[in-house]
C-alpha cells in the first residue's frame, strides 16, 4: 500500500529556522521542499536587475507575472532558479532583504504567487514554509507548525549566515532589519504573519537544527500514519 502523502505547512518569521528544518523534513520523508520566500525574493532580485523601485506596485505585479522560478534539489541544497538562472545565494542578500516589505505586502503579487505555490503542492508530498501557508496558502493542510525565535536570537543566526558568506554587516544592524520584517510582516494588510488556528507551535530559540527536524518529522509521521 503507497503511503499517504500530506501537506506540511511551515510558518514563522525570519530567522527562526524554519526553512532549514523544512528542507530536512522533505528529504527524510522523501517530499518536495518550496521554499515560498524565495519565490517572493526573487522577484525582489529581478526588480532590483531590471532597476524597478519595489514600492512601485504595478511594476512589481508586472514582474511576478513574467517571473519564472523553479527550486531543484542538488544534494541537501536547494537550489533557486530565476529565469533559468540559479540566484540562491543572490536572493539571500542585505540589499534584497531591505527592499522585500513592499514586494510581500503587495497584494497582486501575492495572489500570483500563491496560486503558483498551491499549484506546486495541490497533490500533496510537500513541505512549504514562509509567512501566510497554514492560513492563506494550505489552510486545509493535515499539518501545520509555527516556529518561533526570541528577535535577538533570530538576528544571531542571520549575522553568522552572512559571516559565513563573506557579507560584512554589524549585529544591531541585523537585528534592527528582523524587527522591521517582523514588524511589516505581522502588519500588511495580505497574508499576514499569524498563527493558524490549528497549528502546533514549536519555540526554537533553545532548539538546535536537529532537534527541530526531530520534532516536526514525528509530527509529520503521527498524521501520515493515522
Amino acid at each position: 500500500m503507497s503511503r499517504k502523502l500530506i501537506k506540511i505547512a511551515i510558518d514563522g518569521p525570519a530567522g527562526s529556522g524554519k526553512s532549514t528544518t523544512a528542507r530536512k523534513v522533505a528529504k527524510k520523508l522523501d517530499y518536495i521542499y518550496i521554499d515560498s520566500g524565495a519565490m517572493y525574493r526573487a522577484v525582489t532580485l529581478k526588480a532590483i536587475n531590471q532597476k524597478i523601485p519595489t514600492n512601485k506596485s504595478q511594476k512589481i505585479v508586472e514582474v511576478a507575472a513574467h517571473i519564472s522560478i523553479q527550486f531543484k534539489q542538488e544534494n541537501s541544497r536547494t537550489i533557486v532558479l530565476m529565469d533559468g538562472n540559479d540566484v540562491s545565494d543572490l536572493i539571500r542578500t542585505p540589499e534584497v532583504n531591505n527592499q522585500i516589505n513592499p514586494v510581500a505586502a503587495n497584494s497582486e503579487v501575492r495572489k500570483i504567487l500563491v496560486k503558483k505555490q498551491q499549484e506546486l503542492g495541490k497533490d500533496g508530498g510537500i513541505v512549504m514554509d514562509g509567512r501566510d501557508i497554514g492560513t492563506v496558502v494550505f489552510p486545509d493542510a493535515e499539518l501545520k507548525v509555527y516556529m518561533d525565535a526570541s528577535a535577538e536570537e533570530r538576528a544571531q543566526r542571520r549575522h553568522q549566515e552572512f559571516k559565513s558568506k563573506g557579507i560584512s554587516i554589524a549585529y544591531d544592524e541585523v537585528l534592527q532589519e528582523v524587527k522591521t520584517r517582523d514588524h511589516a510582516d505581522m502588519t500588511r494588510q495580505h497574508g499576514p504573519l499569524k498563527i493558524a488556528q490549528d497549528a502546533i507551535v514549536l519555540d526554537t530559540t533553545h532548539l538546535s537544527i536537529d532537534g527541530q527536524v526531530e520534532k516536526v518529522y514525528e509530527l509529520a509521521m503521527q498524521k501520515i500514519t493515522a
